[in-house]
Order: structure tokens, then sequence, then C-alpha cells
């Protein structure tokens, strides 16, 4: 069991936003016991499918499978002598087994064992991190539809840009969850194979029909062509795809880090019942799993790099991406699950402060309409050049003077020719923003809140 530092407690808002919670099944699937167990089970279905063939005999597969176990502090002690973990592991087993052990490992390389094994922990983690993602989805479907009709300021490089609203933010952020779990389907597929095809890929010492069979026992595919490893661009994709992920949940917590900003207000982290914010200002309620989030997807960004350079090896192979694997893949399935847990627990405790929306969309004292006056004018029969200049004239005012930008084009006679008071006041409802607003969360599969 690994102990890490939590988010957000689910079970009462008034407790302790950090506390310490148990990730038992991804950081499991990495520990020396699973690995072991899995390296096991490989080599007593390569025994079972050698039997099947008449290779070795049944009555040592059935001695096998009733003796064989390891130690983790034995193999540890073997290992310190002969600096080869697979080898410390088959000797462990063999002297377990006693003499019927000398058919364990027959005819295997030790990637065959390991990469095989690396496989089966990859779908694992992969199908776990599946889970959180779709746990993501229904929590972001359930938002945006909450807010489907909240209106607020959209923004362009950081400017007030005109009105959205606060659910389509939410929509956009399922419909990419929405992506990136095709992604990781596809790219658990993509790691799903095996192999026991020897010391470079020929299946020399055992014949193509065992790796068909250690496979199918373990839910994968036999590689069509290997050499002694399998080829590293499956994994490179597979960590891309969990990197890409990290960047959907560092978009959504740069956006709510954004909108916790005093001078903007619009969103912010649950703030739980005896948090601190800061050893040395009391006031302070700090985006801080937001910056955690942004913290870690980095990490993950940066393990794809790394992967990548695994993917060209020496000949047949080298052992210069083992070191590596090591730490990168269980790191950053880990930490994506981790930060899966953390953006679930945000996205569904967010405090929303839909005054503060309604005041930000009256900041810029009307600015956020002009396009909606430049278009009436082009529809009245000015040129867009002409139309734009006359609203940008008017529009400069009002940033530097905080004219109303209404009162501002309700005296001009030029532009009240082509449009009266009554039709110009009409264009300066935020709520013509919400005319499309259904169709788009048709579109998305939203209406109801169901991720479809």
């Amino acid at each position: 069991m690994v102990k890490i530092l939590s988010p957000v407690s689910l079970k009462n808002p008034d407790e302790a936003m950090i506390e310490r919670y148990t990730l038992p099944e991804i950081a499991a699937i990495w520990s020396d016991e699973t690995k072991f167990q899995i390296w096991l089970d490989i080599e007593i279905l390569a025994c079972e499918a050698q039997a099947h063939l008449g290779l070795i005999p049944a009555e040592a597969v059935a001695e096998i499978k009733a003796k064989a176990r390891f130690d983790l502090q034995r193999i540890a002690e073997i290992e310190r002598t002969v600096h080869h973990d697979v080898i410390a592991f088959v000797t462990n087993v063999a002297e377990n087994v006693g003499p019927a052990g000398r058919y364990i490992h027959r005819g295997l390389t030790s990637s065959d064992v390991i990469d095989t094994a690396f496989a089966v922990q990859l779908r694992r983690a992969g199908h776990l991190l599946l889970e959180k993602l779709e746990q993501l989805a229904t929590v972001l479907a359930e938002k945006a539809v909450a807010y489907k009709d909240l209106l607020c300021i959209g923004r362009t490089h950081g400017v007030h840009a005109e009105p959205i609203t606060f659910g389509l933010k939410m929509a956009r952020w399922y419909m990419q969850c929405q992506r990136n779990i095709r992604r990781l389907k596809q790219a658990i597929e993509e790691v799903s194979y095996g192999q026991i095809s020897g010391a470079v890929g020929t299946y020399q010492h055992l014949p193509p029909e065992v790796e068909a069979y250690v496979c199918e026992k373990l839910g994968l595919k036999p590689a069509p062509v290997s050499t002694q490893i399998i080829d590293r661009d499956h994994h490179a994709f597979y960590l891309s795809t969990l990197a890409l992920i990290g960047t959907l949940l560092e978009s959504i917590a740069l956006e709510i880090r954004h909108l916790q900003r005093t001078e903007v207000l619009e969103a912010e982290e649950f703030f739980a019942r005896g948090q601190k914010g800061s050893s040395a200002m009391p006031h302070k309620k700090n985006p801080i799993i937001c910056e955690r989030l942004c913290g870690l997807a980095r990490i993950l960004r940066s393990n794809v790099q790394a992967a990548m350079e695994n993917v060209a090896l020496w000949h047949e192979r080298d052992i210069s991406h083992s070191s590596v694997e090591r730490i990168i893949f269980p790191d950053s399935t880990i930490a994506l699950y981790y930060m899966l847990h953390l953006t679930i627990n945000l996205v569904r405790q967010l405090v929303v402060h839909p005054d503060n929306m309604q005041r930000n969309l009256e900041l810029t004292h009307g600015l956020i309409y002009s396009q909606s006056v430049l278009l009436a004018l082009v529809d009245r029969g000015l040129s867009r050049e002409h139309a734009y200049a006359l609203v940008q004239k008017h529009a400069l005012r009002c940033w530097d003077e905080k004219i109303p930008l209404l009162e501002l084009l309700r005296n001009d006679p030029e532009i009240t020719r082509y449009l009266p008071p009554e039709q110009l006041e009409r264009l300066f409802t935020p709520e013509r923003a919400l005319q499309y607003i259904d169709t788009i969360f048709r579109r998305c599969g939203l209406i109801n809140g169901e991720p479809r």
C-alpha cells in the first residue's frame, strides 16, 4: 500500500481539505510482489504450453504448479550476487520447485518475461485510469448542464471578448475528456502485446505456439514481430496519451486559477473548514489543487521525451530503455491517477459566483457588444471598414473615459441614422449569446447531462 497526500475529501465538506488516502490498486500494480507474480504466471503458462506440445513432461508442469513460489528477500539476496533480476527470480522459484524446476524458463529470454509482464501491468493501469477518466466525464457533464445558461464573459488573450456561458466551458472540457477516453482505449490496445520469441525474436528454441498460448491466457496479442523486446513505439504512444490527458487536467486547473484571482473571482476551489491558505496571511485562499495539477502535468510531458528516446535502441536491443521505464511508467500512471482524483473533486466541489460573473459582464461598460453593433451597421448598408472605424472610435473612448458605449453611440448621429436608440439597446443584451447553446449541447450529447 502506498500512502500519499490527498485532495478534497468527498465524504464530508466540513472535513479538513487535506487528508491521507490510499491508492492500493494503481500503486500495487508496480510493486515487486505484483511484478514477480506476473512473471511466475508467465513462466507457468509457458511450461503448460510446452507440455501441450509434448516438449516437457506433463508431470513436471503439475509439480511446478504445485510448488512454484517466490520470496522477495531471497530474490534480493540472489540478485546481490548475480546482478540480474530475472536470473535471481528464476533461481529462487527453481529452489522451491526442486528437480522439475529445470524446465522453468526453458527456451525463454529475460525480456520474454519482462516485456509480457510489462504489458499486463500497463493494461491494468490503463483500465484504472480509464475508469477515473470516465468518472471525470460524468462530473463535467453534470456541471455543464447545471451551468448551461449561466452567463459569464468570454476572454481571448485574457481580455474581455463577448458573453458565453459557464456551462460552455464545462462542455468543452467534457468533449476533450471524451476524446481522451477514446485515445486511452487505443493506447491500452497499443501496449497489449506479449512476446515469447527468444533471444533475438526468431523462436529458435520455442515455437510460436507457446507465445500464442501465453498471450491468450493473459489477454494479450502476440507481437507480430519482435527482437529481444517489443518495439518501444507502443510504449511511447501510451505515455504520450497519458501526457495528453494531463494537459486536459492542466487546462481545467489553469482556467480555474485565473477565475479565482481576486479581481475576477468567478469561481474558486472549495476551501474546507479549518484549512489555512498562508502561514503569514490569514486571509489567503489559494488555488493549491489547481497549481499542483499544473505542476504534475509538466512531469507527464517530460516523461514522454524519455519514452520517445527509448524507441531507438542498438540492433536487436540494448538495456538503455530499461532503467528509464522503471521510473517513468510507474510515476506517470500513479501521477495521472492522482491528478484525475484531484480534478474530479475539484470540479465536483467548485465554488461558483454568479454575481461576480454578472459584475464582470458589465465591467467594460458595454464594450463586449461592439461586434453586434458593427454587424448591425453592415446589415444596414455600411461598408465593413467604415462601420468598424465608427464603432472603434467610440470603443476607444469608452476604454479611456469609462463612458458607457451605448451612451456614446446614441449621441452619434451618423450611427443613429442607421440604428435608432431602441435598436441599439436590443444589441446590448448578453442573452443573445444563449440562442444556440442548446444546439451546441445537443451536438455534445449533453442535453440531459449524460455522457454519450
